[in-house]
């Protein structure tokens, strides 16, 4: 059972490069089911997500082959249409993707309901109803999801709520629909853009990318591609997180800064300072912040998963923050975590009350989701004190070698192994 050791109350130097984003890079990886020839993709991040994936994609027969520790090509022309299991499905939430590429190419797919983090209640109706529109039945049988279809025709697609993963099933379905399908009320977070960039190098034909109303009209045919991933705008966001939180100076590398526009409005807002480059960041913490209020949104609001960080900031900036959650329903299970290192948050249903503290005390804390985990890093680096970190597991879901890029920071951070309490009492219940 691995865990992180940090031993919080040290000022951070240097320079930090982000690697490819989470979000784009597991759909894209999905899409190459699509091409009718091999991929190559460029800048994926070395996550458990993207290991999945990969699995998923070879135990499905296709060629995958590591280029280097960033690039892999994908050959989807052996691959056939075979369930994806749930052992696999249950650990991520993108598995859902293998819904839109396995219809499109196959028209028909077979994967079992994703899992992923538990944040509440995530259906996939949004998801089912773009198949619909494009003319697959579906039935849901002992937690799998069975798509058919004749064929695909294009069609009117209008979700009742933004939905990140619907857009990006509906995208790659509708890629190879016959004709014109428009979805309206579309996603428009950077990685759903991405994903549409990479198919239209495919030979796609996709416009409207990034606003409300996308246009796609099906072809026949992809051919293969290179494409480099676009850089992680969480990842950045939660090393500016860190600069906040420890009144660091830190030059963040290979990012968009224009993605990273609503992190850095509210930490300028609380008192840090932020200078934009071409393809990088510098951020100054500052010594003391004020209380501001925040609240998610769909892009380009303020994101969800940089909510949790954003709060860790907030719990030593002087007078009240409000923190209101507005896409997920189990966004505050970090919120117990954080008070037992001192926080003052108070939480009634999707909203949190925070006051803020001189300063937060080590204290043993569990990682209960991705971005939670996330958060605790910034906590307890901002700490006084020794804080072990258990449940690692989620926070290597979306960030490449964290302990890593930390300690290049200067970060007295160490990931430790130890034996599982519950694995260590068993042969003692037998001998009992």
């Amino acid at each position: 059972m691995e865990k992180y050791v940090i031993r919080g109350g040290k000022k951070l130097s240097g320079e930090v490069v982000i690697s490819g984003a989470k979000n784009a890079v597991v759909a894209i990886l999905a899409a190459s089911i699509l091409s009718d020839e091999p991929c190559v993709i460029e800048n994926i991040p070395n996550i458990s997500d993207v290991t999945i994936i990969l699995q998923i994609l070879a135990e499905m027969g296709a060629n995958v082959r590591m280029v280097n520790k960033t690039t892999v090509e994908i050959d989807p022309t052996t691959l056939k249409n075979v369930p994806v299991p749930y052992e696999k499905a249950k650990l991520m939430r993108a598995s859902s993707y293998f819904l839109g590429t396995l219809l499109g190419r196959f028209c028909e797919a077979h994967v079992s309901m994703p899992g992923g983090c538990n944040l509440g209640d995530r259906p996939i109706d949004q998801h089912l109803k773009c198949f619909a529109a494009l003319g697959a039945s579906y039935t849901i049988e002992g937690g799998m999801v069975n798509l058919t279809a004749e064929r695909l025709v294009g069609n009117q697609i209008f979700f009742d709520k933004n939905s990140v993963g619907a857009t990006i099933n509906a995208i790659m379905a509708a890629s190879k629909a016959d004709g014109l399908t428009i979805i309206e009320n579309a996603a428009k977070e950077p990685h759903v853009v991405d994903l549409a960039n990479f198919l239209n190098s495919m030979g796609a034909d996709i416009l409207g990318a990034g606003t409300d109303v996308i246009k796609i009209r099906g072809v026949k045919r992809l051919h293969g591609t290179t494409y480099c991933v676009i850089p992680d705008q969480i990842e950045a966001g939660t090393f500016m997180a860190v600069a906040a939180a420890t009144k660091s100076d830190i030059l963040i590398k290979n990012v968009i800064p224009k993605h990273l526009e609503p992190i850095t409005r509210k930490l300028v807002k609380i008192g840090v300072k932020v200078e934009q480059f071409d393809d990088a960041v510098r951020v100054v913490g500052g010594d003391d912040y004020v209380g501001t209020t925040v609240k998610t949104q769909p892009h380009p609001g303020f994101p969800t998963d940089m909510q949790p960080q954003m709060a860790a900031v907030l719990t030593c900036a002087k007078g009240a923050s409000m923190v209101t959650e507005s896409i997920f329903d189990n966004r505050f299970r970090y919120v117990d975590e954080l008070r037992r290192m001192g926080a003052n948050i108070s939480v009634e249903g999707r909203v949190a009350v925070i006051e803020g503290v001189d300063r937060l005390k080590g204290a043993p804390v569990k990682a209960t989701d991705l971005r939670a985990g996330a958060a605790l890093i910034v906590a307890a680096l901002g700490a006084e004190g020794t804080t072990e970190i258990y449940d690692i597991f989620h926070v290597e879901r979306g960030y490449e070698n964290m302990e890593l890029k930390l300690r290049g920071l200067g970060a007295d951070i160490c990931k430790v192994d130890e034996p599982d309490p519950a694995e260590a009492e068993k042969p003692l219940r037998k001998a009992l």
